[in-house]
């Protein structure tokens, strides 16, 4: 499970949040569900590329959920502060 993720003070989780934090210049590492649909998370992985954010990937949409704190999966999420 991503402990960086966990521990971060501030964060964004989905899609939305993510690529609006992107686009804000705001975010320091991004995280990506490994099972999630591309046609889902290729537009985060087009920004970070662009703003030269590092990716991680992380096996399924349930990790990353239960590392974001929540109940359901996600296909992304962002550390926005540390």
């Amino acid at each position: 499970m991503p402990q960086r993720l966990q521990a971060a003070r501030e964060k964004t989780v989905g899609t939305k949040q993510t690529i609006k934090a992107l686009k804000r210049d705001q975010v320091k590492a991004v995280y990506v569900a490994e099972n999630a649909e591309r046609l889902v998370i290729e537009p985060i992985l087009a920004a970070c590329r662009e703003k030269e954010v590092p990716v991680v990937r992380v096996d399924s949409m349930k990790t990353l959920g239960k590392a974001c704190g929540i109940k359901v999966g996600c296909a992304s999420a962002a550390i926005v502060q540390e």
